[in-house]
Order: C-alpha cells, then structure tokens, then sequence
C-alpha cells in the first residue's frame, strides 16, 4: 500500500492523484480508466473522474493501493 500526504490541501481530484502517483500516463488517459470503471475508492467502484479524495480514503487500481494522508 502506498500513501499519499495531501500536505496544505483539503483534498486531491481523483484523476490528479493517479496521474501524480504514476499509474497513468497522463490526465486523459486517468479520465478514461476511471470512466471504465477500473478505479475503486474505499472498495466502491468511482464514475467521477474529478472526485474529491480527501484524507483516509484509499484508491485502487490495477493491484495498486494509495492512503491518502
């Protein structure tokens, strides 16, 4: 499981946050795994590509897990 410090932010689009921690190449191709219904966030499949993540909420995506912080 990885983590991810929001630092002096109240949270972190979904889309930003796997583009950041290296899991997609770019936004649009986030937008797109997302839109497929590939990402989980707290074990529930996430439709919205710029969902709020806010501190204690865990993603997941292609066997990869991120804390947000």
């Amino acid at each position: 499981m990885e983590e991810f410090r929001l630092e002096n932010r109240e949270f972190i689009e979904l889309n930003d946050l796997l583009k950041i921690k290296g899991l997609c190449a770019s936004g649009g191709i986030a937008k797109a795994v997302i839109a497929a219904g590939l990402v989980k966030v707290n074990g529930n499949v996430e439709l919205r590509k710029r969902c709020k993540i806010r501190q204690g909420q865990v993603v997941e995506f292609k066997g990869h897990g991120i804390t947000v912080l």
